[in-house]
């Protein structure tokens, strides 16, 4: 009986010893992996800016006054020289027939003076004949020929007034004019500012009372490119941009300007780049905010690494260091045992990742290019490393890994 009792205790022990270890082991890891593919891989600049018509025109009023009639609307179309609005022209009319009246005014003055200077004519010549048969004397001669002077003054300070009031009736004339405020360019009417018995103040500034785009079929995005990006911006470039509206749909265009003057904001430089936009649908309107890329290289069928692979590392130093170990032929010995330079990925060979260098190239949002290295096409690459008993990502089959 008592060896029984030992017995059982040695089994327990044996048992319990045996679930230890179990328990105490390591828990295993499995590692998930993305595929080494030939692809497209597109370089481009990412940027935001504003959708504007290429040509808008801000028309306001030269002259002060009320608002009498609007002709002009939002989005309304109109033709160059077409009336848009009115400002009370009670005033200006006033003001014309005053200047009128002055012109004329001065019209008759000049004839007046045309006859004060026959008259002095007439006078200083019989003076003159007179003076010769000795019936004048000379101070009444010299009295005739200083009207005769008089006179020929009168007509120039006639013919100035004449011309003065004579420009203060184009002035008047122009105002009444200006009283109708009309369209400078052929375009559709963006935005109106003012409404009918509205007063507007021309004194110190031009008041902006419409704004005309004047072709909206043809539209242009300002973007912001910082400093960083604005050496690989070139004309011509091809552009996608996406905008809010339309979140499903993607409009295309080209790059015609890259301005040179910066634009600090908090330290931050940023340069402008002009992208023009076919808009003959007309679902681009202005204002609109536009998530732009700009295409700064294209190469067709070479090697793609997923950028998440450049970020995996071996969670266990032990195993790094004999990775390093293990993968001499994998990393490109040199003379001297040397491994070759670049960056380091991983390969999962036989269930255990194996170090490899590779040089790098164009990369995009999700790859990068492999111009030199071991690797090659169907090569299974780790991106991620799950522990068991974990749960897995749920992005797992995103080729971007996980998220940081």
């Amino acid at each position: 009986m008592k060896k029984l009792i030992i017995s059982g205790i040695v089994g327990l022990l044996l048992v319990a010893a045996l679930l230890w270890f179990w328990l105490s082991r390591p828990p295993a890891v499995s590692y998930k992996t993305a595929t080494i593919e030939r692809g497209t891989i597109v370089s481009s600049i990412s940027a935001t800016g504003t959708v504007n018509a290429v040509t808008t025109v801000l028309v306001g009023s030269q002259v002060s006054g009320t608002i009498l009639k609007l002709h002009a609307d939002y989005n309304s179309r109109v033709q160059k020289g077409q009336p848009i609005a009115e400002i009370e022209p009670a005033l200006f009319l006033a003001q014309v027939e005053q200047a009128r009246g002055n012109w004329m005014n001065a019209q008759a003055s000049l004839l007046k003076a045309k006859v004060t200077l026959a008259d002095a004519t007439r006078t200083l010549e019989r003076n003159r004949r007179l003076l010769t048969e000795g019936v004048v004397s000379q101070s009444d001669f010299d009295a005739s020929q200083t009207a005769h002077e008089s006179a020929q003054a009168g007509i120039k300070a006639a013919e100035a007034s004449l011309t003065q009031t004579r420009g203060a009736l184009h002035q008047a004339e122009t105002n009444l004019r200006n009283a109708t405020i009309r369209s400078p360019v052929d375009g559709i009417v963006i935005s109106r500012n003012v409404d009918v018995g509205q007063t507007v103040a021309a004194s110190f500034q031009t008041p902006t009372l419409f704004t005309i785009a004047q072709n909206l079929t043809k539209m242009q995005i300002e973007t912001s490119v910082d400093e960083s990006d604005i050496s690989r911006a070139q004309l011509g470039q091809p552009v996608t941009f996406t905008v809010d509206a339309y979140p499903e749909r993607t409009f295309s265009g080209n790059v015609t300007q890259i301005r040179s003057a910066p634009i600090t904001v908090q330290n931050v430089v940023t340069y402008v780049v002009v992208v023009q936009v076919d808009n003959r649908e007309l679902l681009l309107k202005p204002g609109m905010t536009a998530n732009v890329s700009i295409e700064t290289g294209r190469k067709e069928g070479v090697l793609k690494l997923p950028s998440a692979a450049l970020r995996f590392r071996p969670r266990d130093d032990a195993d790094k260091a004999k990775l390093t170990a293990q993968s001499g032929v994998l990393q490109g010995k040199g003379k001297g045992g040397n491994a070759a330079p670049g960056p380091k990925v991983y390969l999962l060979k036989d269930g255990k990742p194996l170090a490899t260098t590779v040089q790098l190239g164009m990369s995009d949002t999700g790859f990068v290019e492999v111009v030199d290295g071991t690797l090659k096409d169907g090569d299974e690459v780790i991106v991620e490393q799950l522990e068991k008993g974990k749960k897995k990502k749920t992005n797992s089959g995103s080729p971007m890994g996980p998220r940081f």
